[in-house]
């Protein structure tokens, strides 16, 4: 055997160059779509470059930046060979933390870390993340693919993207523009989204032994299909409300659950009720505390319950803003409002039952 033979090389340590180049020939009709007037260049740059004379039009444009994951959802979508929703995932993790401070998301990058190259899943997680950044109002305009041999397991992988965003300073939105008797409108989420899957999985598959296609009526579809609905993406929807009517401030309601996030945008010396009677959590929320006799305190601070996003608005534009979500086919509704703290130890208090 010569030496040359013998010798180690890339693809025998497990990184297989090849299937990277057609994973990325295979993504590049879908990045494509995931675009603005203001990207310059396509795919295959070592960076992504956007034009910034569009900040032009701003008087004191504040760039903001987010960064996120999907977290152990990812395991459903391996387990159930589903690949090409988790990127709506990963766009709304981001995109909505951009547009709680009133920030436009412009652009995004993404990260997919595997075990093994599979070109076409790969390309079906692109196609996935460039779905959500069309639905986002942003572009795509760059990632990164690395295979980790030896770290992962070859069907294993794991994604992460990053978003910047703008908003004119003067704009910014946050705690120091709510005002006693604004009014708390929630939005409603399209189910579990991205958060809480470490105590879903631990209550659904290893306490309760549940199946990914065991058939649950109350979902009219199998678990899987409904633990793998994507996440709703709001950053569309919440910019719309920011231009017809006032907004003082919006919490994306992520891991920590709906108290403990929307407490983030709260003021000292203000204190938000929300009522639990004003909806029904989706049926999801109701299996996940059955299946596993988890406290509702818990699943309130694992869970969303039902909202996605929360708008802080004042009284007098509570109207015009619900209008504007229902015209964009957002279910909203008042779910309380802001008071002074008085005795209230924390910044949020959760009132009453959920409604049945």
């Amino acid at each position: 055997m010569s030496a040359e033979s013998s010798g180690a090389s890339y693809a025998a340590a497990g990184v297989d160059i090849e299937a990277g180049d057609r994973a990325v020939d295979l993504m590049k009709e879908w990045v494509k779509k995931a675009t603005r007037p203001e990207v310059v260049g396509g795919l295959g740059g070592f960076a992504g470059l956007f034009d910034a004379s569009v900040l032009k039009r701003y008087e004191r444009p504040l760039l903001a930046s987010a960064t996120d994951g999907v977290g152990t959802k990812v395991d459903i979508a391996r387990k159930m060979g589903v690949y090409d929703s988790i990127g709506h995932d990963l766009v709304g993790m981001v995109v909505d933390d951009l547009v709680v401070c009133g920030a436009e998301p412009l652009f995004m990058t993404d990260y997919i870390c595997v075990g093994k190259v599979y070109p076409e899943r790969v390309a079906a997680i692109v196609k996935g993340i460039a779905e959500g950044c069309v639905l986002a109002g942003c572009a795509l305009v760059g990632g990164e693919t690395a295979e980790h041999p030896g770290l992962l397991g070859a069907d294993e992988f794991d994604v992460a993207g990053a978003g910047t965003g703008v908003v004119e300073a003067d704009r910014v939105l946050g705690a120091d523009r709510i005002r006693t008797g604004d009014a708390v409108i929630a939005m409603a989420s399209s189910g579990l989204h991205s958060n809480g899957y470490s105590l879903v999985r631990h209550v659904l598959f290893d306490r309760a032994g549940m199946a990914l296609d065991r058939e649950i009526p109350e979902f009219g579809r199998t678990l899987g299909e409904e633990l793998l609905e994507p996440t709703k993406i709001y950053s569309l929807d919440c910019l719309a409300l920011t231009r017809t009517t006032e907004v003082h401030a919006f919490s994306h309601i992520t891991g920590g659950g709906l108290a403990n996030n929307l407490a983030r945008v709260i003021p000292d010396g203000l204190h938000a009720t929300v009522d639990r009677g004003t909806w029904t959590p989706g049926p999801v929320f109701d299996l996940v505390g059955s299946a596993g006799a988890v406290e509702r305190l818990e699943l309130e601070k694992t869970l969303n319950m039902g909202v996605g996003m929360i708008a802080v608005v004042p009284q007098e534009s509570v109207q015009a803003a619900l209008t504007t979500l229902a015209d964009r086919g957002v279910d909203a509704w008042v779910s309380g409002e802001i008071v002074d703290r008085g005795d209230h130890a924390e910044a949020v208090t959760l009132t009453g039952d959920y409604a049945s």
